[in-house]
């Protein structure tokens, strides 16, 4: 069977924003009533209607617009990523890898 779009309006899928990571709460899930008591609120208004976007956490409500906390790295793992190549290194390279087995090159 083939994947189709799904159907334009209204999704009873619902956004929230947890540890600074955009997720999708089921419809089932959010029967519970208590579903949204995990999601991050924003400072500002205190409204639970957040996406991340463009790696910032913004507020659907209020407009407010955050950079997501920064995590925290103990000591140890810090100078043993700083032995290895840096994530955006390994990720354009994984990406180049990638493009070179789709398009066909050597």
């Amino acid at each position: 069977m083939r994947q189709t779009d799904p159907e334009r309006g209204k999704s009873p899928w619902r956004r929230g924003v947890l540890r600074d990571e955009l997720v999708l709460v089921c419809p089932a899930c959010q029967e519970s009533g208590e579903w949204t008591a995990e999601l991050e609120s924003c400072s500002r208004c205190a409204s639970v209607h957040l996406i991340r976007r463009l790696g910032q956490v913004e507020c659907l409500d209020c407009g407010l617009v955050r950079e997501p906390e920064v995590a925290l790295v103990p000591a140890a793992r810090r100078a043993a990523a700083s032995l290895t190549a840096s994530p955006d290194a390994a990720l354009a390279e994984e990406v180049g890898r990638a493009l070179d087995r789709l398009l066909g090159r050597a």
